[in-house]
Parts: C-alpha cells; structure tokens; sequence
C-alpha cells in the first residue's frame, strides 16, 4: 500500500497485512489487518505510530514517498502494543534526532518493547503540540484498551486519530470507509473487534467517546479504514454496545457437565434454591447447550456455580473451555463455586475452585463434592452452598 492523502498534509503511510487470519493469538481476521500510520505535515513534520517490525520497510517507502526521512520531527505514539510501537527502534536508528510524545504509561511500554532508552516526552490531558500553523492536542484515554491508550486531536482539521479505537481488522486497500464493498463482511468484522477487544472494558469505551472531539468529521483509527462516513455509525454502535442495563435482579448460571446425573442433581438443586431467593437463574447442561451459550452465561453471571465429575484426575475439557471463556476483567463484585460428584478421586472440584479464586472472583472457602449418586442430605447441603456462594456477591 503507497502513501495515500486525506486532506492537505495529512497522510496515511500504513501497511496491509491481507494474510492475516489470526491476530493477538485468538481472534480471527476473516479479512486481513492493516497496521495504519499517519504523517502530518507542515513547518514541522510528525509521524502518528508506527507499524509492526515486519513492516518497517513498507512503512519507511511510504513516508518517503511524501517527504524524505530525515525531515521527519516528532513520532506520536497513542498506544504502545507491539503491532503499533514494534518499529519505534529501527526508526530511531534511520532517525536519530527524532523526539517522540506518549503517556507515562506508554513510555515505559515503549521502552519495554525496544529494550532500550528513548527521546520520549510524556504528556498529559490537554498538552498540544505546535507544528508551525497547525496544533495537535493529547487526549489521553485509559484503558482503551492498555492503560497507555490516548487520542491525538487535530482541531484545524478536524481528524481525530485514536489508535485501536473505532478501528477493526479489514483490509480496505484506499483506507477510505466510503470504499468498502462488502458492508456486510466490513460490520461483522467491527462487531468482532469490538467484542474481542473492547467489550472488557465497557465503562472506559463510553469515557473514550465522551473524550472524543464532538467536532471530529474524520477518525484515523490504527486497524481498518479510516471513518468518515461511518463515523456517526461505528460511535453510535460503540455507545449501544457499551451501555449496560441496570439489573432489577441479580443472574445467576449454574453450568454443568455430568456423566451419569449425579453432578446434574446438584446443580438442579442449586438453581432451585437461587431461583426461590429470587435470582433469575439460567442452569445449563455444558453437552446439551454447547461452549458459546454456557461462556455468555457465565460472563453474565453475577453469581456462577460450575460442575463437574472428575475424570481422570481432573475435570471435562469442556467445562475448561467455559472457565477459560470468562472475561477476568469484570468479575469485581461478582461471586463463584465450584462443586461436583465423584467416584474415586475428586481433584476436578478443588481445580475448578483455585482457578475461579484466581479469576478474583468472591469464593467460599472450599468447594462443594459428594461421591456418585447424591442423597437428599446432598442436595439440601447443595442448596446451601449454592446461597452461601449468592450471599459473596456484592
């Protein structure tokens, strides 16, 4: 991809990665990625991030096909992940005199990155910079989604360049919204992005868009096109997905794996007792109802109780998957059990237990287990349990 103009002096000088298919370990990219980077030029010339180190040599054509290297003043850097910050060091070796703006926790992520020292002056909400006729404002914006993460505002233009903000992993060679093709294959690759990285950190999104210049008719985000005409759009979405109803009750998922109907007895024992204090109660069998619907319930839950039998010395892959499924960014305030039936050994329960606490969910001291086939001592001591688990939960 060659350097493409979006309005007087201010350049895109990223790169396509179209091969991608998986990005940051887990999530797919149906489409590909672009690692996007701005230039804006003027009595003073500023590059905004820089791309993933594979890309170096992409990314420096790009520049120069605008302006020679060496006329480069200042590097922006709104947010320090390696696809982004991955090539500040071999910049600085082209560009020695290079003096480079982010926040205090972007500097030390910056360097960690690098592993060396860097010309790097650490900014604060409202700091500018003043390239010679135009002067770029920092937004710092936590959490969206590193705690490094701010927006650089170009008021004269009315561009605001926010990084991972508002961006998603779509290949859109002219980088211009107004190009896509493919609406569809575009929205549901946004509706992933949004999900595999910003839906942990909803109460920040809504901060980042109340942050956001009200006035900006243009957003450089540093994955996928740049939004012009979407912008009201993808704003729009964010703020919808972000907002989170306020619960007249508590949820409660009691989610289970059972190879014989003895782990099933207790976890129906314990849903009838939540469900008779008044929580609303989903209780799913892991097999019958499959991985996505007992992952969204139990991110869900303000109160989860997980089950299973022990195989083998350790608990169903399956129940794992779910375990593993749970967003650990939001679990403040919520609480979690585990228990189960078993034969021979019972390690599955106590495994399940120490990783929920670890999780930093609200724990009872121990977990819950009987041997096979529960009697009705069993289930009434489940039912206990299962309350003694909703009363933790703030």
């Amino acid at each position: 991809m060659s350097a493409i103009q979006l309005r007087e002096g201010v350049w895109s000088v990223g790169v396509l990665n179209p091969a991608l298919r998986v990005f940051d370990i887990v999530m797919e990219a149906k489409y590909g990625t672009s690692y996007n980077a701005y230039l804006v030029t003027g009595e003073k010339n500023v590059l905004i991030e820089t791309v993933h180190a594979e890309y170096f040599e992409e990314y420096v054509d790009n520049i120069t096909s605008v302006l020679p290297l060496e006329q480069i003043d200042y590097l922006i850097m709104n947010h320090n992940e390696p696809d982004h910050s991955g090539s500040v060091a071999m910049l600085m070796e082209r560009c020695p005199n290079l003096k480079i703006f982010a926040t205090a926790a972007g500097k030390k992520h910056m360097e960690d990155v690098a592993n060396r020292a860097l010309p790097i002056q650490i900014v604060k909400a409202g700091d500018t910079l003043d390239l010679g006729g135009k002067v770029l404002e920092f937004i710092p914006a936590p959490m969206l989604h590193w705690a490094d993460s701010m927006f650089t505002w170009d008021p004269a233009d009315k561009i605001a360049f926010t990084c991972d903000f508002l961006g998603c992993h779509f290949c859109e060679p002219t980088m211009l919204d107004k190009n896509i093709h493919d609406n569809a294959a575009y929205e549901g690759e946004f509706y992933n992005y949004y999900g595999g990285i910003f839906s942990p950190f909803k109460p920040f999104v809504l901060k980042g868009l109340n942050l956001l210049p009200a006035e900006a008719d243009m957003v450089c985000p540093s994955h996928g096109p740049v939004l012009v005409e979407r912008l009201q759009w993808a704003k729009e979405e964010y703020r919808r997905l972000s907002t989170v109803a306020p619960k007249a009750v508590k949820d409660a998922a009691v989610i289970y794996a059972s190879a014989y109907g003895c782990t099933k007895a207790l976890a129906e024992a314990a849903a009838e007792a939540l469900k008779a204090d008044g929580l609303n109660v989903t209780c799913l069998d892991l097999v019958a109802a499959g991985l996505p619907a007992c992952a969204a319930a139990a991110n869900e839950a303000d109160v989860l109780l997980v089950g299973a039998p022990t195989i083998n010395r350790d608990a169903p892959k399956g129940i794992w998957d779910v375990v593993t499924s749970i967003d650990a960014i939001n679990v403040k305030g919520k609480a979690a059990g585990a228990f189960g039936s078993f034969g021979w050994s019972g390690e599955a329960t106590g495994m399940l237990h120490t990783r929920l606490s670890q999780l930093k969910y609200a724990v009872p001291e121990a977990p819950f287990r009987v041997t096979f086939t529960p009697t009705e001592d069993d289930k009434k001591a489940m039912a206990d349990y299962a309350r003694s688990v909703a009363a933790l939960c703030k």
